[in-house]
């Protein structure tokens, strides 16, 4: 297969300025690729919160610079690096890249699920260059095979969105019919997690802003809706009243700010359980009195493991979970991220490559 020599990309070259859209990038040569690495040409990638985090620098975890963006994407295998052994993937093979580009998967968190925290971590948009690419390196080992029942545009999504809050979702002891809060639930997050949760036997209260998200929270199964900015200062009074007046049992927050982890504190039942998921730039307090007088389980999760990885996009494949997506091009990026900071995405924003 003939490659070209040059491609897009959108490239962070320093903090906090706009984006670079590079149109002589070098495209990797196949006789470059290390055993078990692979050239991945580009369909569709997602762009996430992290992402406009990651041009910031304004988390704690940054990238290193230039790089090039993205963790979510979908494409096809047109190179597999000379001298691996047992791939699980085929050139002309359709896979997806997530956050995690590589770990060693063999070390004590690894075997625990709990891959992000491997010392050998690599991270595509941060230490490798990710997805905001025509073409992207990859490892065979930890890419994941799309099934053929899905689109790439409207799976893309499901790299990291889908499996963040599928995941998050698993770490809650529930019984058929708990409560759940999901703040931010008209977002990237968010609107799947309303869906997970809908099949996982929660009744879900939807908390975000505005006519667009109150429709598709409403349309995709949530039986509440609070639009915090009409509640106010009786948000918490709200969604205690919604949830038979006690209190939901549990909160995911997929919120991207500080305020809905303080506020879950107040407004879940006794022994509820709160699982982060968003990732604010700020820090979390947490009043002692109020976790030990209410027997609260407080708990964060990142990402997911491969399994669960394909466990999320299994519901994709069977028409459980829809992400609601649309797709701009790539030179449209800073535009997106603006909207992202000003919270006007209902759904995920899918990019074209």
């Amino acid at each position: 297969m003939s490659l070209p020599s040059t491609q897009r990309v959108a490239q962070f070259q320093r903090f906090g300025e706009p984006t670079r859209i590079l149109t002589d990038y070098p495209v990797p040569n196949p006789a470059t690729l290390s055993p078990n690495e692979c050239l991945v040409k580009m369909e569709y990638a997602g762009v996430c919160h992290t992402d406009l985090h990651a041009r910031d620098g304004d988390l704690a975890m940054k990238p290193t610079l230039p790089r090039v963006g993205g963790h979510e994407g979908v494409g096809t295998v047109v190179a597999i690096g000379s001298g691996t052994t047992d791939s699980p993937i085929n050139i002309g093979d359709r896979v997806g890249l997530k956050f995690l580009a590589r770990t060693c998967l063999k070390c004590e968190c690894c075997c625990r699920g709990s891959e992000l925290l491997c010392a050998s971590v690599s991270i595509h948009g941060f230490t490798v260059d990710g997805s905001f690419a025509e073409y992207a390196v990859a490892w065979t080992d930890y890419v994941t095979p799309i099934p053929s029942s899905v689109d790439s545009a409207a799976v893309t999504p499901f790299l990291c969105a889908g499996v963040t809050v599928y995941k998050g979702l698993k770490h809650i002891v529930r019984q058929p019919g708990d409560w759940i809060a999901i703040p931010g639930a008209g977002g990237g997050l968010g609107h799947l997690a309303v869906q997970y949760a809908r099949h996982m036997g929660f009744r879900v209260i939807a908390i975000d802003s505005g006519k667009a998200k109150q429709d598709l929270c409403l349309s995709l199964g949530a039986e509440e809706w609070i639009d915090f900015r009409e509640s106010g200062a009786n948000l918490v009074d709200d969604i205690t009243a919604a949830a038979d007046g006690k209190g939901p049992h549990a909160a995911l927050v997929t919120a991207g700010s500080v305020e809905p982890f303080n506020q879950a504190l107040s407004y879940l039942r006794p022994g509820g359980t709160l699982v982060g998921v968003g990732l604010p730039a700020a820090s979390f307090d947490i009043p002692f009195g109020v976790l030990m007088g209410k027997q609260l389980k407080i708990s964060w999760s990142a990402l997911g493991s491969p399994q669960d990885t394909v466990e999320a996009i299994d519901y994709a494949a069977q028409g459980k979970v829809k992400c609601q997506h649309s797709v701009r091009p790539l030179e449209d990026l800073d535009s997106i991220f603006a909207d992202l900071r000003r919270g006007d995405v209902a759904g995920r924003v899918v990019i074209k490559l």
